[in-house]
Formats: C-alpha cells, structure tokens, sequence
C-alpha cells in the first residue's frame, strides 16, 4: 500500500507542476501568453499524468481488494514485480491516452482570436479555437476521455463492491478495520472523478464552473490527496504523534 502512495505523492507533485507555476506567474503579469508549444506541453502533460492517475487508483482499489477479501495469499498475489508492473503499466495507459489526443490537435489548423478563457491550456478550449467544425471533434474527444475515465470508475466500483460484500460478512472489528482503511481512498476517487466527469465526460458549459473544476482537479486535489491518507491512517497518525512528542521535548530542553 505504501509503495503505491509513495507512486501517487510522486504523480500529484507533476499534476500540480503542469499548470500551476505558470498559472502563478500570469496572475502577476499583465500579459498573459503562452506560446503555442507551450499549451501543446500543458495538454499532453496534464493528459498523461491525469490518466496515469485513475489507472493507480485503480491499481490501488485492486491492492485493498487483494488485501480485505484474499489477505491469506495478498503477499503472493501483490509482490514486488506484480507492483511494478502494475505501476509501469498506469504510466504507459497515461502516455498512450496523452498521445492519441496530442496526434490529433497538432494537425488541426488554428485561426481568428487565439485567446482562451481558463487559466491554463485544455482540450475542450483549445479545440473552439479551429478553423473547422468542432462538433465531430468534441465528441471524438469526449469519448477518448470517456473511455479512460468511466472504464477506471466503473472497475473501482466492482472492486469497492466485492470489498462491501466480503466486509458484511466479516466480524465488526474486521469490518470496522476494512473501511477506515478503504475511505481515504474513496474520498481521494470522489474528488479526483467528478471533476474530470464534468469537464470531459458530461461537460456542464458554465465558464465559472468549468474554471473552477479544472483548477480544482489540478491544483488542490493533489494538496488535498496527502492529508486525507495522513489524516485517516492509523501508523501516520502515530508517527506524527512521535515526531511532535520528540520536537516538544527537544524544545523543552533548550
């Protein structure tokens, strides 16, 4: 479990590096560009880490799965090469998904007022911006992100589904275990799921609301995704506990 929280700090510090410090700096510039390449980098990037993202959740719900409901044979069936290879295989979803969506908005021809009304370079915004329909491309676009998005959740759900089942059957104290265990993990899919569901999946075309999902998933998500495993983790808690009992003494002594 921890080898693969350590993956998701790791993939949330880039999350939140694709857009954020660019999106500091505009806030202090009255100029705000970016040049062409440089949205091409924030979409492929964003994309990539994004998808890579829901493939670990997945990867994550599989690994509490094996552990509630099969915890005699968890240390055979999750070893080391399983898990990293499941980690490498989040990683290459993430880029495959990222390039299909590159391949296509390199080669689109761009015309009239490139400006777009958000705080950083997105698919469905930059799209309006062709010399061409873009119904066709929205949609072929929708059901590319659709596709990664609803097929993640849906296999979180038949994971978390099966933990249910095996938890109604298992002792209070089993049980009681089991879903402390597995609601950080859920808070952390609720967070990350629906705002993407709401940009690319089911797009709501509020402009306000829009904003501020898109900053929500990049931004504060990955803030939010350490403190909710370090807030509902029994061993963090106790670290942390030690960790201020040794700063206190220490303070006291000097």
């Amino acid at each position: 479990m921890y080898f693969f929280l350590a993956n998701l700090s790791f993939v949330d510090m880039w999350l939140s590096s694709v857009t954020t410090p660019k999106m500091i700096t505009d806030f202090l510039r009255e100029n705000k560009t970016i040049s062409f390449g440089g949205c091409m980098c924030q979409i492929f990037f964003a994309h990539f880490i994004a998808a890579g993202e829901m493939v670990l959740l997945v990867v994550m719900a599989y690994d509490r799965y094996v552990a509630i409901c099969k915890p005699l044979h968890y240390s055979t069936i999750m070893n080391w090469q399983r898990c990293t290879g499941l980690v490498v295989t989040s990683w290459n979803i993430g880029l495959m998904h990222a390039l299909s969506h590159l391949v296509v908005i390199v080669k689109l021809p761009f015309c009239g007022p490139r400006a777009i009304d958000s705080f950083f370079c997105d698919i469905p915004l930059v799209i309006k911006l062709v010399c061409m329909e873009s119904f066709n491309l929205d949609i072929l676009m929708n059901v590319d992100c659709g596709f990664v998005g609803v097929t993640c959740f849906a296999m979180l759900l038949i994971s978390y589904t099966y933990i249910l089942l095996t938890v109604r059957q298992s002792s209070k104290t089993g049980a009681s275990k089991a879903l402390s265990t597995c609601t950080a993990h859920i808070t952390v899919v609720v967070i990350f799921f629906v705002p993407c569901i709401f940009i690319y999946v089911c797009p709501l075309n509020i402009t306000w609301l829009d904003k501020f999902l898109a900053v929500f998933y990049s931004v504060f998500t990955p803030l939010l995704n350490p403190a909710i495993y370090t807030l509902r983790n029994k061993e963090m808690k106790n670290a942390i506990k030690r960790l201020r009992n040794i700063y206190m003494g220490y303070k006291g002594n000097t």
